[in-house]
C-alpha cells in the first residue's frame, strides 16, 4: 500500500486574513437574503416597483461584485505566495 504524500508546508491551506475578509465577501449576500424581515415591505418604491423586488434585484448586482472581490483577493493572494516559495 503506498505511503501518503508529505505535505509540504506551502500546499496547506492556511487562514489568512485575506481569506477570512473573501470569506466574508461571499457570506454577505447569504446573510443579506435569509433575513428576510429586513426587506420584506414595501415602501419605499423605486420607479414604481415595491422594495422587496428592487432590493433582491440589487443583491445579484452587489453579490456579483463581492464574488469578483472574493476571486480578487485569493489569486493575488496565491500568486503571492507561490512568488515567495519560489524565491
Amino acid at each position: 500500500m503506498p505511503e501518503p504524500a508529505a505535505e509540504s508546508p506551502t500546499s496547506r491551506q492556511v487562514v489568512t486574513p485575506t481569506r477570512v475578509v473573501a470569506g466574508l465577501c461571499l457570506l454577505a449576500p447569504f446573510v443579506a437574503m435569509l433575513w428576510v424581515s429586513s426587506y420584506a415591505r414595501i415602501e419605499p418604491r423605486l420607479i414604481g416597483i415595491p422594495f422587496f423586488y428592487w432590493y433582491q434585484m440589487l443583491w445579484v448586482l452587489v453579490s456579483a461584485a463581492l464574488t469578483s472581490i472574493a476571486y480578487k483577493l485569493v489569486q493575488r493572494e496565491q500568486r503571492a505566495r507561490k512568488g515567495g516559495a519560489s524565491q
